[in-house]
């Protein structure tokens, strides 16, 4: 068994970032039929599914420099995920120009849909790797619409305890939505009305 078998997500991720193709092909051997898995879950179609894979693994060896990676495992199944959003996304627009009575107005709204859900799924997936009391600040604030000051008697801590919670977990999730790539712009829409 070599090095890198024995070595941990963490340790492959940064040799990844080094241009360490061993490295790459480790992840790759030790993700690939997960994925493979997840994408067939999702696509329903083994070929589709494969293509999906290897485009998720070519990103990720061409953009290894450019990427923020917390956690590998979660990064490659959000990566899965996005692929095949994009995929419905394209046969959605497929199937509304073969449909007349389908509008484009309705294409649009369904895509913001599915995209804004996939959003809201990928943000909860980093919460739940928050500190307990982290995430339920952030829970309390965005999902139950507290003010600080409820949510500081709720937990029976200081304000600013609870504002210092949602300022760490809003930076946890502007990172992680950074490293998929989306526009500064619509991270800030988006943290500012979930």
């Amino acid at each position: 068994m070599n090095r890198y078998a024995l070595s941990s997500d963490t340790e492959l991720t940064v040799l990844l970032t080094q241009g360490d193709e061993i490295a790459f092909t480790e992840i790759y051997n030790r993700y690939s039929r997960k994925l493979m898995a997840m994408g067939y879950n999702y696509a329903k179609d083994s070929t589709l599914a494969e293509e999906i894979v290897q485009e998720v693994f070519i990103q990720l060896w061409e953009k290894r420099q450019q990427v923020k990676i917390s956690t590998l495992s979660a990064y490659l199944a959000t990566a899965i995920k996005f692929s095949v959003f994009r995929i419905i996304q394209r046969k959605r627009r497929q199937e509304a120009i073969a449909q007349e009575h389908y509008t484009k107005e309705e294409v649009v709204h369904d895509d913001e849909r599915i995209y804004a859900k996939f959003l809201e799924e990928y943000v909860n997936g980093i919460t739940e790797e928050l500190p307990e009391k982290c995430r339920l600040v952030f829970h309390y604030s965005r999902n139950l619409h507290m003010t600080n000051k409820e949510i500081s008697k709720e937990l029976n801590i200081a304000e600013k305890t609870v504002e210092a919670h949602l300022t760490k977990a809003i930076k946890n999730v502007r990172k992680g939505l950074e490293g998929l790539g989306i526009s500064t712009i619509l991270i800030n829409t988006f943290i500012k009305y979930f």
